[in-house]
């Protein structure tokens, strides 16, 4: 059967939010609360999103421990990100982080306490106090099981406010009007095969990271790039995409996370000589330094051939001098991971860790509304009816390289922020825009293509031959000439998108449907990845060039940081596969510039 415009049902809603996981489901709470009609749309049932992988905690400078205000997390957040964020977005969620908290609170949150009933927080990488002088407890935790609770907090409170849930569909296509407003999308039931036009005033993007690209991984397999993909072929730029920030402690040779909140509690990295290294590299914050630091210093152990195992391709995560009591009250799924996937008992021996991909800095392009914008070369231009929050998203508060803790907070606060700006939006526009005739052309292309095809390529041999050039090629540590060989590597590939075959044609829950056309998501995310960061010539957080490395006191490029060519943001377009700049914004809202300076630890 081929997919026609006959067979297609039109379904209309005040919101369709594509994503159910932290961000989405904060942004619907907001707009069910406010009665509009909300339909969220999510692959898997809402609770297994991947923001239940979450660990450590949300951070936000309650003082609940020590002495902390927002503008220690400010500073700590605009230099973790090596001067790439704009900083008027980081006040904006540095401002708002206790609000958010203590509302999340209100919902049911089941935080950590200390004994006189205030949440706990524990000490995270690169948040310290008086602007980088010594580290402060500010992530706020629920044992290391942070992202599980919030999103089984939010799911309750969604469910009391009356929020459609569409559970196990696919978004596939944003569907834009002549004026280039977005007025709906297209989408896919899982267990009919049924395509739908869902028909909307406004389309939120909440369809959280890419991380699939890579063959190590902490993402889950649902995180193919699907809102980075719809908005690629809907001619919207991506913005930042060459920063991926590596998690220091993945279990070696398995892929799962364990938590930053590990070292925030207590835990040491050490290598084949039983030396804890961090000293070394960064003095005063040792092992709690920001992600992409710890993750090089790590790789730098192993290159100088002083990793662990029989191929001293790992470093070893100590916490048994934590006390088993300490392990089980604080870290239980760290216990539970080190049996299920290592097979060590954290309470008695250290466990092999390796940096793993984690997440991604770069997105959509939006601003602090949540509303996706595009850059005519002189300002930021509004896509009406469009917002993204949460992962998928490029506010920019996370700039080259994300600090713990802030991922969830991200969440929250502009998950708030876009529903607050979309029920303003909704009320001004009280009647949907037309939606255009050919509205599902590109869907119907895309279905039939596959269930038309006669041999040809299996989508998870091409999604894997994906995830290994991008492995290989865009890594902890980058060279110029293998970023170069990758961009031609991932051009060829996507000429093979076209002839992928579908060998099972069934309508009902066809996952190798599914997969096939998550694979049209991941191309777009590797090529804007692979080209954004060949033509990114210095280092900076996350991105490290062996070939633009330099030492500290380099007259021009410190760190290999080039801030006279390269404080700018990358913009890919997928249309010509070409690439401009935008300005980071170094002015906040209301307080001073921090200006650039040399990141040390």
């Amino acid at each position: 059967m081929s997919y026609t415009n006959a067979n297609i049902t039109k379904r209309k809603f005040d919101v369709v939010i594509i994503g159910a996981g932290g961000s989405g489901m904060r942004a619907a709470l907001e707009l069910s609360r406010a009665g509009l009609n909300v339909a969220s749309l999510s692959k898997v049932f809402p609770t297994r999103s991947h923001t239940v992988a979450a660990q450590g905690g949300v951070s936000a400078s309650l003082g609940n421990m020590s002495e902390d205000n927002w503008h220690y997390h400010f500073y700590d957040t605009v230099k973790g990100g090596d001067w790439l964020s704009d900083q008027d977005a980081v006040e904006f969620m540095c401002r708002e982080a206790p609000n958010v908290v203590y509302e999340l609170e209100h919902f049911g949150m089941p935080f950590d306490r200390n004994a006189d009933g205030t949440i706990y927080q524990r000490p995270f990488g690169g948040h310290t106090a008086n602007y980088g002088e010594k580290p402060v407890q500010r992530a706020c935790a629920a044992a290391d099981r942070t992202g599980h609770a919030m999103l089984h907090t939010l799911y309750q409170q969604n469910v009391k406010a009356k929020t459609n849930f569409f559970v196990e569909w696919m978004a596939l296509d944003l569907i834009r009007d002549q004026d280039g407003d977005v007025v709906g999308v297209t989408a896919l039931e899982m267990e009919t095969g049924d395509l739908y036009i869902l028909e909307a005033k406004t389309v939120l993007m909440a369809t959280g990271g890419a991380g699939r690209i890579f063959a190590a991984s902490t993402n889950a397999f649902i995180n193919t790039g699907d809102g980075l993909g719809m908005a690629a072929r809907a001619g919207i730029p991506l913005q930042d995409m060459e920063f991926w920030q590596f998690h220091p402690t993945g279990v070696a040779g398995a892929g799962v996370l364990l938590t930053e909140g590990c070292r925030g509690e207590g835990a040491i990295l050490l290598n084949s000589n039983g030396e804890r290294f961090m000293e070394r590299y960064a003095p005063t914050l040792k092992d709690l330094a920001p992600r992409d630091f710890v993750s090089r210093s790590m790789d730098q152990e192993i290159k100088e051939g002083r990793g662990c195992g029989p191929n001293k391709d790992y470093v070893l995560l100590k916490l048994d001098h934590l006390g088993s009591e300490t392990i089980h009250k604080r870290l239980p799924s760290v216990y539970e991971i080190g049996v299920n996937f290592a097979n060590v008992d954290i309470t008695k021996e250290p466990i092999p860790v390796v940096p793993t991909i984690h997440y991604q800095m770069g997105g959509v392009p939006t601003n602090i509304h949540g509303q996706v914008v595009t850059h005519d070369g002189n300002a930021n231009q509004v896509v009406n009816g469009l917002y993204a929050v949460g992962e998928c998203a490029c506010v920019s508060v996370h700039g080259a390289n994300r600090l713990g803790t802030n991922s969830l907070l991200d969440l929250l606060v502009f998950g708030k922020a876009a529903g607050r700006h979309i029920v303003e939006f909704n009320a001004r526009n009280a009647q949907h825009k037309p939606v255009p005739k050919d509205a599902a052309e590109r869907t119907l292309e895309r279905l039939n293509q596959l269930q038309d095809s006669k041999g040809g390529i299996y989508s998870q041999s091409l999604a894997g031959d994906i995830r290994a050039t991008m492995q290989q090629h865009a890594g902890v540590f980058r060279t110029q000439a293998s970023m170069d060989e990758g961009v031609a590597k991932v051009a060829a590939l996507r000429e093979r998108v076209g002839g992928v075959e579908l060998k099972d044609k069934s309508m009902v829950f066809n996952t190798a449907r599914i997969e096939a056309l998550e694979v049209d998501n991941l191309i777009e995310v590797a090529q804007a990845t692979m080209v954004s960061a060949a033509a990114r010539r210095e280092c900076r957080g996350a991105h490290m060039v062996d070939d633009y490395e330099h030492p500290a006191d380099h007259p021009t490029a410190a760190l290999g940081r080039d801030d006279v060519n390269w404080l700018k943001h990358t913009l890919w377009h997928s249309a010509n596969n070409s690439l401009t700049y935008k300005p980071v914004t170094l002015k906040p809202l209301t307080v001073d510039s921090v200006p650039p300076k040399v990141r040390t630890f």
